[in-house]
């Protein structure tokens, strides 16, 4: 029993991958595009817009609407993968979400979500449908928590310095960036 405790966590202490256990670090793997949705500044859609991104513009849109802009953001092109096996193709359930996410006041901890989430893919032929709706519901958890991870790192922030820089330069150039911007 103890070997098989070791393989699977070899410090519960941390819950570090070790030597034997290289995957361990994928139980969860989540990626995102972010929009923070007080820096909008338009509504309108372009006409000359692909229909993909005009779907996007009106979610987007929408999400403004439902929830307003302050301390809101945008999470788009998104996935969850739960790694449920050491195993590089077997134990895998993927989610595609998207949709709005809450912070506090202060932009340093998220508070909630409202996403839509829908199963991709799954490599697990033992997965029943109860299994697949605790996973579903468990993705917006597993998005708050990663969030937190992505404000720590200072990635919001920086995502915030980029957004004013190209609201800057629109500013003084009358509002055209060039193609498309």
């Amino acid at each position: 029993m103890t070997l098989a405790h070791f393989w699977l966590d070899p410090d519960p202490g941390t819950h570090e991958p070790g030597p034997l256990n290289p995957l361990m670090h994928r139980w969860v793997e989540i990626t995102f595009d972010c929009l923070p949705l007080r820096s909008v500044g338009r509504l309108d859609v372009p006409m000359d817009a692909s229909p993909t991104f005009r779907a996007l513009c009106e979610k987007i849109k929408s999400a403004m609407e439902t929830h307003g802009s302050f301390n809101t953001y945008y999470l788009y092109n998104a996935r969850c993968i739960f790694h449920l096996l050491n195993h590089d193709s077997l134990g895998m359930i993927e989610y595609r979400f998207e949709g709005t996410l809450f912070t506090d006041t202060s932009d340093c901890k998220t508070e909630r979500c409202d996403l839509s989430v829908e199963l991709v893919r799954e490599t697990c032929d033992w997965l029943k449908e109860p299994v697949v709706e605790w996973f579903r519901e468990t993705v917006t958890q597993a998005v708050r928590v990663e969030f937190d991870h992505y404000i720590e790192a200072g990635d919001l922030e920086k995502t915030r310095q980029r957004l004013e820089k190209m609201r800057s330069q629109a500013d003084q150039s009358g509002g055209y960036m060039g193609m498309y911007l």
